[in-house]
């Protein structure tokens, strides 16, 4: 499909440079048959029903920005990707993108506040491949103090304060290894779990490391010719038995939607884990998801594709353009929607 299919008209004050608090306080915009409701994050026990079961990610975001020198004395600027070792985001090796590189080469050290690193491989996509010289715990306690939250840049530059560590984690928090957040987990609360359970809704969780081409936009004429971005995830036993028991699945968020349905693609729901690089663009049959929460996303992103293909490319922009018209928050600390096939 032409990627122009998925643009539309976006006014930059709409994407929110902080989210609301509290946070279930946040709007959403319900889409049912009957159309399009205006309604609070709040309203969600209201419309969902006893046997729901909520997919959550469960991954944790890592302070992935590194600001640091190279050997030269020159400043170099660090975004970590994603982890080459275990996927649990403490081995050595990181997939990186780094500036600048253009005189950097292989063996070169780079110093951080308390952390080193040789540049060990440059790649033809503008990525590098950092060897740390920590790792496991280690490694993760020296970011949270060389590091910084790894804000996309259409949030105040991209530049983090000590809020954003706060703000920028979901409540499910767990799993460290993501460069970027979940960000429909953004709106809960614990009262409003609470209020969830008392409903009859279940939850449950999986992980999927969100990586930095969840920043990356789409730079070609047709969807046929991008190449998504890999992710690592994993789907637990007990997500895949509680699966099984529920009413409905309702998925908190692309990123559990698409280890989801990269699972159900392959056959029955099951324990798995692995690399995903699945992309989701209208005509995809899903299998796993019923209802889908989500933020708001960026014209011309894979993100809109997801949600187009799930709740139909007409009515996704009919709802974005309400949502336009009506000033809700767009993108990580925005407003959502619930939609359902």
């Amino acid at each position: 499909m032409r990627v122009d299919l998925f643009d539309f008209d976006l006014p930059e004050g709409l994407i929110a440079q902080r989210p609301v608090v509290p946070r279930d306080s946040a709007r959403l915009l319900d889409l049912t048959t009957e159309g399009l409701h205006d309604r609070t994050v709040r309203d969600l026990p209201g419309l969902l029903q006893a046997g729901d079961l909520l997919v959550f990610n469960d991954t944790k975001v890592i302070p992935a920005r590194l600001i640091g020198t190279r050997r030269s004395g020159g400043k170099v600027e660090v975004l970590l990707i994603r982890d080459l070792g275990t996927n649990q985001g403490g081995t050595s090796h990181w997939l990186c993108f780094a500036r600048p590189t253009k005189k950097m080469r292989r063996g070169d050290p780079l110093a951080f506040a308390g952390l080193g690193a040789t540049l060990m491989e440059k790649r033809d996509d503008g990525s590098v491949v950092l060897k740390f010289d920590k790792q496991g715990a280690e490694f993760l306690a020296a970011i949270e103090t060389a590091g910084a939250v790894p804000l996309p840049p259409y949030i105040r530059g991209g530049t983090a304060d000590p809020q954003d560590r706060a703000d920028y984690q979901t409540l499910f928090a767990k799993h460290d290894g993501s460069v970027a957040a979940p960000t429909a987990g953004l709106h809960f609360t614990p009262e409003l779990m609470t209020r969830l359970a008392a409903a009859g809704v279940a939850i449950a969780g999986v992980t999927l490391h969100v990586g930095a081409g969840t920043f990356q936009p789409v730079r070609v004429d047709d969807t046929d010719q991008h190449t998504m971005h890999s992710e690592w995830g994993e789907v637990p036993q007990a997500t895949v038995e509680a699966i099984a028991q529920a009413k409905r699945v309702v998925s908190i968020g692309t990123t559990a939607l698409r280890l989801l349905e990269s699972v159900a693609r392959t056959g029955p729901m099951r324990a798995w884990t692995g690399e995903t690089d699945i992309f989701i663009t209208p005509g995809f049959e899903f299998r796993a998801v019923d209802l889908l929460l989500t933020n708001f996303h960026l014209p011309k992103s894979t993100l809109f594709m997801l949600v187009s293909a799930f709740a139909g490319l007409d009515r996704m922009k009919q709802a974005y353009a309400h949502a336009v018209q009506e000033r809700y928050r767009f993108y990580s600390y925005g407003d959502c929607c619930l939609l359902r096939r």
